[in-house]
């Protein structure tokens, strides 16, 4: 189905910056609205329901898991990650161009229920640096650091399945080139005319 709205889907290995850009982006441009997963991990640091995630309990995830409420779902780092289905059609269904981070599985299979999602991978700009973000954030022991390096080499050798590409070496730069990405999705032909049919009438084009 072509819906009015755009599905920007950001997938990054795990300290690359992914959340601190589509968090930036959300702030700068009102018209982009977030797709807020649901989770069976705890919450981190300043981390509120309803609003980075929906933490939810092993128990209620499988129930959603039975009644089909995920487009996706995937087990990330030891825990599950699903995306409501139901939230990202009402939303494109309005004409609001929704954001969505989550892990590569996830993206991969968000284009098989949405042909015109876009996809957007978030790559450090090496491995070094990925390691000393993961450090600097505090938030994981050493052996679970190790972890998220192993699976980033998984991660990131998928990364020629998706539309578009950002290394996220200056921040700045980085958010400049996602904010690229979504303006150049309202500027196709086919968002164009659902956006301006007035326009697209008045000069007689079909």
């Amino acid at each position: 189905m072509d819906y009015p709205g755009n599905l920007i889907v950001v997938a990054a290995p795990s300290g690359a910056g992914k959340s601190s850009l589509v968090k930036a982006l959300l702030e700068l441009d009102s018209h982009v609205q977030p797709s807020i997963s649901h989770t069976t991990r705890a919450p981190r640091g300043q981390e509120r329901h309803g609003r980075e995630y929906f933490f939810v309990s092993e128990s209620e995830f499988d129930a959603m898991v039975r009644g089909n409420a995920f487009v996706e779902w995937a087990h990330v780092h030891g825990k599950r990650y699903g995306t409501s289905r139901k939230a990202i059609e009402e939303r494109i269904a309005q004409g609001s161009d929704v954001i969505l981070e989550i892990d590569f599985q996830g993206a991969l299979q968000i284009r098989q229920a949405f042909a015109n999602a876009v996809l957007v991978f978030i790559l450090p700009p090496s491995r070094e640096e990925l390691r000393a973000r993961l450090e600097r954030r505090g938030e994981d022991a050493s052996e679970v650091i190790e972890m998220r390096l192993r699976n980033a080499a998984v991660e990131m050798a998928q990364v020629s399945q998706f539309d578009f590409v950002i290394i996220n070496e200056l921040f700045e730069r980085a958010l400049f080139d996602l904010k690229a990405v979504v303006h150049a999705q309202r500027l196709k032909y086919t968002a164009q005319r659902r956006a301006r049919a007035n326009t697209f009438e008045s000069l007689n084009i079909p």
